[in-house]
This record gives structure tokens, C-alpha cells and sequence, in this order.
């Protein structure tokens, strides 16, 4: 049987959360001129005569109390990935023995019901008049929005009769974070290994919308089975953990910090080349930890990062080898390698297109390049001859499949800076 009043009962039921204290600071208010902080004249205190030894007056501030603890008022802020606990106190109220005492806490959010203790325990057999039942509760915080802390007590009196009660604490849960993401893809060149590297960069932007400032123990990319990760946020060469964001990690209310991670594709089993990633691909999850102010902890991590490909169409080109420069009038080579990104073998013929951008391909245009089969690669060497000084785009490649009478072109695909031969003298 559930009774409405709780003064009917012989137990009484106290729930307090646990939380450090917080620093508050009191500015004093001065109404009047004989307040202390004030320098008065005539027949009005002094502050020679309340501190003979002092010998002027100081200021208004020196006389405020400082930042001193404050113990927590009420529930206060609780903010996703913190830890929430709480202390639960059952007494006995009455001068009777109470027999059969079962307390049990849940937690009620809007998609799920938590037991938090009280599920499995045995009753307590007996509570003696001003007897109670202490219990602290700890339980991290992994959903947003409204939590109702359900406290249920039952027992049975002197006489029998079974009793039963309930108590209801409702509390938010806030989001102390945001976090945004942003991908660079870098198709860069190693020109001493002479390999190309697909590499994807991770910007995360994570910024303190709590109203507290909180250390930022530690931002780390857990990459996915397809990449491997590399953190660029500490600082080479320098002290063990030292980042790129100075001694002190902590991040103020409303600040955001940036996080940039290199993420690479792993190589298939049996070749160094990384694989074609198509589509919609997981890079991984941010896992993030930091301390408030008073040392509380929290942690939180993101579901899994998705990065959406780069379309390379049916053939992919990289150029594998080009000059830093060239001199004007005078051919140079450059390597490029086509990879299939279908699933059919293709019949490639190579057409050179010159522009009028000051570079000249040199060699003949339309020659049969052979076939080139679902997820291969082939390298070819070309000549070009630069007519004009300046920084210029290596344009104008076409490739046609001579089975689809398909044509696939590739504009801007490297620049090369031409000089005169008086600038290179």
C-alpha cells in the first residue's frame, strides 16, 4: 500500500547530492559615510581611529572577503559525462523498531529505467528508534536532458502492516561541450620515397559552454580498423606531454580550442599502396576528458566520425614525380601513375591537349596505353617544354576508354614554377 503523507510513517527519508564546493567572493556595499572603507572628517570615524598604525587609507577591496567555500545550495548543474552521486539517509523517526527495511533507487530518464542500488540487496532486518541506513550512490551521466531520482522505502511496523513510500528528485542533465568536426583531404607526395599518400585531416573544434572553466586532460582520436591516427597537437621536440597550446590546458566558458589529428588509410594486406576508400567511412571517435574547477571529472566520447570520400571518378591520377622548377625553353619530365576505381578492366588511350598557359607537352599524343585492370595501376613518363616564366598549372591529359568510348580529363593536376635562364644564373 502506497501512502500519500509522509508524516503517517514511522521512517523518514533524506536525499543529498555530493558535489565539491564552489569559491564565492563578497564585495561589500557601503550605504554610509561612517562605513569603514570611508575617510571621514570632523566627528566621523576614521580609519586612524579604528587602525591607529595605518597610516592612509586603503582601498574598498581590501577590506571585501575573498573567495572562501561555499557548500552547495541545491542539485546545481550537472552536465553530461560528469559523475553523479548522491548521499541517501533513512531514519527511524518513531520510538517503535522498524522490521523489514528494503530502500531501492532508480533512475528514470526518457528512454530507459536504471537501477542504481537496492535491486538484488536483502532487506535490512530491523532498524532500532533513531537508527538509520546510509547509502552514497555514483553513477555516470550518459544521457541529455531530464532525470527523476526515484527513491522507494518499504518496511513493516511493529504490527505488521507492510508500509511503503516514494520520493521523486528531478534534475537536467546539460550538454557541457560542443564539438565540431571538419576533414581536409591532402593527397601530399613523399619526393624521397617517390610513393603518394592519401592522408585526411581532422579538425575538431571543441568549445566550453559550461559557466566554469575546466582543464582539458586529455583530446584523443580513437581511429577506426581502416586508419591509422597521428596527434599534431603536441609540440616536437619539447618536453614530455608539453601541446601546442602552451603549460596550461584550461579552456574558459564560451572558448574554443582546436584539435588536429593526420589520419591515413592502412595499406591492403601484401602491398604498401593505401586502398581506394569509396563512399561514407568511419574515421573513429574523439574521446574527451577534463576536470572542472574543483577538480570533478568528466568524460565524454562521440559516436563514430563519418568522412565522406573524395570521387575520383573511373581512374584516378597521381603525379608521382615533378620538379620544384624548370628553366624556360628546356623539356622536363614528369611521372604519373592511373589507377582503376571500377570494377571493369579498361582500354586506355592517352591524349596530350596543350593550352595556352605556357606549357607544352612533348611527345605523341593519342598512344595506346594497354589495359588496365579493376583496382591496378600503371606509371607513365611525360615530357614537357615551358614556354613562359611564371608559376604554371601542368594541364590538358586526357584518358579514353576505348571500349566505352568514355573520356576522362585531368586539369590542374601539379605547378611547377618556370624561370628564365638570367634567374637561374
Amino acid at each position: 500500500m502506497e501512502v500519500s503523507r509522509e508524516k503517517e510513517h514511522l521512517l523518514s527519508l533524506k536525499v543529498m547530492r555530493l558535489t565539491k564546493s564552489s569559491f564565492i567572493t563578497n564585495v561589500p556595499i557601503l550605504c554610509e559615510k561612517r562605513d569603514v572603507p570611508f575617510h571621514g572628517s570632523g566627528g566621523e570615524c576614521t580609519l586612524q581611529d579604528v587602525y591607529p598604525s595605518v597610516g592612509t587609507t586603503p582601498k574598498m577591496e581590501s577590506f571585501a572577503v575573498g573567495e572562501i567555500l561555499m557548500l552547495p545550495q541545491n542539485f546545481g548543474s550537472i552536465y553530461l559525462g560528469e559523475t553523479f552521486s548522491c548521499y541517501i539517509s533513512v531514519h527511524n523517526d518513531s520510538n517503535h523498531l522498524v522490521k523489514e527495511i528494503l530502500v531501492k533507487t532508480d533512475l528514470q530518464t526518457s528512454s530507459q529505467r536504471l537501477t542504481l542500488s537496492g535491486g538484488g540487496t536483502p532487506a535490512k532486518p530491523e532498524l532500532t528508534p533513531e537508527g538509520c541506513i546510509d547509502e552514497v550512490i555514483h553513477h555516470e551521466v550518459k544521457e541529455l536532458g531530464t532525470h527523476i531520482l526515484v527513491c522507494a522505502v518499504s518496511y513493516a511496523t511493529p504490527s505488521g502492516e507492510n508500509m511503503y513510500f516514494r520520493k521523486f528528485f528531478k534534475f537536467q542533465v546539460l550538454k557541457p561541450l560542443d564539438v565540431k568536426t571538419k576533414f581536409y583531404n591532402a593527397e601530399s607526395y613523399n619526393r624521397r620515397h617517390l610513393l603518394e599518400s592519401d592522408e585526411v585531416y581532422l579538425e575538431a573544434q571543441i568549445k566550453n559552454i559550461t559557466q566554469s572553466p575546466m582543464v582539458m586532460e586529455k583530446v584523443s582520436l580513437e581511429p577506426s580498423n581502416e586508419y591509422t591516427c597521428r596527434e599534431l597537437n603536441h609540440v616536437e621536440g619539447g618536453k614530455t606531454g608539453e601541446t601546442t597550446f602552451g603549460k596550461f590546458t584550461y579552456l574558459n566558458p564560451m572558448d574554443t580550442r582546436q584539435y588536429l589529428y593526420c589520419l591515413k588509410a592502412k595499406p591492403l594486406p601484401g602491398s604498401n599502396r593505401p586502398p581506394i576508400i569509396k563512399g561514407v567511412s568511419n574515421i573513429g571517435k574523439l574521446d574527451i576528458v577534463w576536470k572542472t574547477n574543483m577538480g570533478e571529472k568528466g568524460r565524454l566520447q562521440t559516436s563514430q566520425l563519418q568522412r565522406m570520400a573524395p570521387g575520383y571518378g573511373d581512374v584516378k591520377l597521381n603525379v608521382t614525380q615533378v620538379p620544384d622548377s624548370a628553366p624556360v625553353e628546356k623539356p622536363f619530365n614528369i611521372k604519373c601513375r592511373f589507377t582503376s576505381c571500377c570494377e571493369r578492366t579498361m582500354d586506355l588511350k592517352l591524349v596530350l591537349n596543350n593550352s595556352s598557359n605556357g606549357l607544352y607537352w612533348l611527345g605523341v599524343s593519342g598512344r595506346e596505353l594497354g589495359k588496365l585492370g579493376p583496382g591496378a595501376c600503371m606509371e607513365v613518363e611525360l615530357t614537357l617544354l615551358a614556354g613562359t616564366p611564371g608559376l604554371q598549372n601542368i594541364s590538358g591529359l586526357r584518358l579514353t576508354d576505348t571500349y566505352l568510348k568514355r573520356t576522362y580529363e585531368h586539369d590542374d593536376i601539379a605547378q611547377i614554377f618556370v624561370y628564365s635562364q638570367e634567374e637561374g644564373a
